[in-house]
């Protein structure tokens, strides 16, 4: 049963109806949309990662916006939501179509050129979009209370904020300072360190390859502050399970070399006479550097992807009913005997504003066409129209289900964490499997494999994304309809520039032309990751040699969760993400635990929770990360900055004056800091 949605009174009254769907802000949304793109493609190709772009464009919007366009609130949300497509598509085509140059003896090579990475990228992001259309109202409204969306929620406290000046946007603005601050010592100087760790040796004859980190990143810490304690626990309580409790175990009993052996069947090691990959593989001493990082790269992603999977699964069988009733709502307000418009109906009976989506009929309509145009395109692979059509069908379903579940998953912890190659992963193993069972096997399917994992990875980013979006827009009292269709054009514009981007980084150097390299994706200048893993899944499954014992497990520890009363599907993405991810972001969910129960205590209630200063001071703390972030990509894309930016480093002075341990220190007690900030203005209350 789903709970009644909580009364919630929009900054802008549906009475109202100020500027908002303007051109200017189209077209300014739509230039954000390609700057954060192409940062996010090279960020992504060099190191598998990805920034999210809402809430700095939300700040760019702001500060850029009302001052030389004279934008509204609402022209500001439309300018963030139209910019914030280019970084989720972006995220989706680097994370699996670089796998094409990657799959048997070059057997998709052929399909890694700009017109497949643009029709791919537009297909999956529209699916993205026309998907998240009719599940707004169950996931946005009638969830309103359970699903935070961290990122949507901050966005629109920016952008509040920045409408009533004052105190709002001054303590907004300081979590940006202190952010951009802390980012440049972090990200820039090198004061501080980036990611702490403590770990055990593997040789430990009681506790092997434990291993404790942490991404000490404002924005992380500001996550946790948004999402809470309870959410941020769960998360936590996967990633403590994977690094303190399934790797020192299988660092126990698995030999060095059989660990090798895995990660060289998952595409990390090319064979075990080359040193490399993941934990530092030695071919002499038949040991890794990093056990740990060699064993969560062999099993416990695979683990993870199980257990994310079939948290999901459990997930869309808990929400059908909510869903079911969102299409009713859906198509009754769409019927084909209700042909009167809007403008035609008597005002009383109109549909707020607030409350008008674009037509179910809009989503039906477009899916067929879709699927047509699927069948049809010669960018998609396929050695018959039934093959094609398949992998439509497949694109659709998986969309529909994918889509649901990554817009719950950023309800929860926000898209920078969502595991949307999770959700790829058990994309293509779903896939897989149905062609199998229909004898499609071998090298030639693994392209069609591949198309529908890349489309269902964009359409998962980017409905994590709209799912944001839209809760920015419900907060602010923005128009559904008009940011659905700033969506599309964001996703069309993001789309054309994100493959050009993604061309022009592979193209070959004149160092790598001498060395017989043909593609700079898949070198170690851009070693794309993702992709590499993707393909080699693909790979095995097709050719009947995956590991399903580790997915099954996965799968079964997130029922016992699930039995048990806990979230499967927060715990499953703390098992599946790094310890690192999970342990500052709950580090921001305790401090929010100690504000509310020194609050209780007090008997002190905040009018509006959402607009509190600890809240906004945490919206500025993950905005100036990201922001940071993004401008560090976009300056690194040019070699000679990238250096000048190298050379300012005191990473080598400080941990030569304080040793290694005392440097990693000085970072954790910086971040401590930080959250001691963080602390003491939420306690500050107005």
């Amino acid at each position: 049963m789903s709970q009644p949605p909580i009364t919630h009174k929009p900054f802008v009254p549906a009475t109202e109806s100020p500027a908002e769907f303007t051109l200017k802000a189209i077209i300014t949304g739509a230039v954000f949309g390609v700057l954060f793109g192409a940062a996010t493609v090279y960020l992504s190709l060099k190191a598998g990662l990805s920034v999210s772009a809402s809430i700095p464009i939300a700040v760019l919007a702001i500060s850029l916006g009302r001052r030389f366009l004279n934008t509204t609130i609402l022209e500001n949300n439309i300018i963030q939501t139209t910019g914030s497509a280019g970084e989720s598509i972006a995220s989706g085509v680097v994370f699996t179509m670089p796998g094409f140059l990657f799959l048997t003896n070059g057997s998709g090579a052929d399909f890694f050129n700009y017109w497949t990475i643009l029709t791919l990228a537009i297909l999956g992001g529209l699916i993205g979009t026309l998907m998240m259309i009719p599940l707004r109202r169950s996931l946005i409204v009638q969830e309103h209370g359970t699903l935070p969306y961290p990122e949507g929620t901050a966005c629109a406290s920016v952008l509040i904020a920045g409408e009533k000046g004052g105190d709002f946007a001054k303590t907004a603005y300081q979590g940006l300072g202190a952010a951009l601050l802390y980012a440049l010592l972090q990200k820039v100087l090198h004061v501080i360190a980036e990611v702490p760790v403590w770990a055990t040796k593997q040789a430990n004859r009681y506790f092997p390859s434990a291993q404790v980190a942490g991404e000490i990143t404002p924005e992380y810490l500001g996550v946790g502050y948004i999402i809470g304690f309870r959410i941020s626990a769960v998360l936590v309580g996967g990633g403590i399970l994977a690094w303190l409790g399934l790797i020192p175990l299988l660092a126990s009993l698995v030999p060095g070399d059989t660990i090798a052996l895995q990660l060289q069947k998952l595409g990390y090691l090319t064979n075990l006479q080359t040193a490399g990959g993941p934990g530092g593989w030695n071919p002499t001493t038949h040991t890794f550097t990093d056990t740990a990082a060699a064993v969560y790269r062999a099993y416990i992603r695979q683990i993870g992807a199980g257990a994310v999977t079939a948290g999901g699964f459990m997930t869309l069988i808990k929400t059908i009913p909510t869903i079911v009733s969102s299409f009713k709502q859906s198509f009754s307000r769409s019927s084909l005997s209700a042909i009167e418009t809007e403008d035609e109906l008597s005002f009383g009976s109109r549909t707020p504003r607030t409350e008008q989506d674009l037509s179910v009929r809009i989503v039906i309509i477009g899916s067929i066409l879709l699927t047509a145009l699927m069948v049809v395109l010669p960018q998609i692979p396929g050695d018959s129209i039934i093959t094609k059509l398949l992998i439509a069908i497949l694109v659709i379903v998986f969309g529909f289900f994918f889509v649901t579940v990554a817009s719950r998953i950023v309800g929860l912890i926000g898209s920078s964490s969502s595991p949307v190659s999770g959700m790829t992963i058990a994309t293509i193993m779903g896939t897989s499997l149905v062609f199998i069972g229909f004898g499609l096997t071998g090298k030639v399917y693994e392209p069609a494999v591949l198309v529908v994992g890349s489309m269902i990875c964009v359409a998962a980013a980017n409905a994590g994304g709209t799912s944001q979006d839209l809760k920015t827009g419900y907060l602010v009292g923005a128009t559904p309809k008009y940011q659905q269709m700033a969506l599309f054009i964001g996703v069309i514009v993001s789309s054309l520039v994100v493959g050009a981007t993604v061309k022009i980084l592979d193209t070959p150097t004149p160092d790598l032309l001498a060395q017989g390299i043909t593609h700079a994706i898949g070198s170690d200048k851009f070693p794309a990751p993702q992709g590499t893993l993707m393909a080699t899944l693909i790979k095995g499954l097709l050719s009947f040699n995956l590991d399903w014992q580790f997915v099954l497990v996965g799968a079964f520890i997130a029922f016992v969760f699930e039995l048990v009363g806990v979230s499967a599907l927060a715990f499953a993405v703390g098992l599946y993400l790094p310890l690192s991810t999970t342990l500052p972001i709950f580090a921001g969910g305790l401090v929010k635990s100690i504000v509310d129960w020194n609050a209780k205590r007090k008997g002190t209630v905040e009018e509006d929770a959402d607009l509190g200063k600890g809240n906004l001071f945490a919206t500025g703390l993950v905005a100036g990360g990201a922001l940071a972030g993004v401008v560090v990509a976009l300056l690194s894309v040019n070699e000679s900055i990238y250096n000048g930016l190298a050379s300012l480093t005191l990473e080598p002075a400080l941990a030569s004056a304080l040793g290694e341990g005392g440097y990693e220190l000085l970072g954790a007690l910086a971040f401590v800091g930080l959250a001691i900030v963080l602390w003491r203005v939420a306690e500050s209350r107005r």
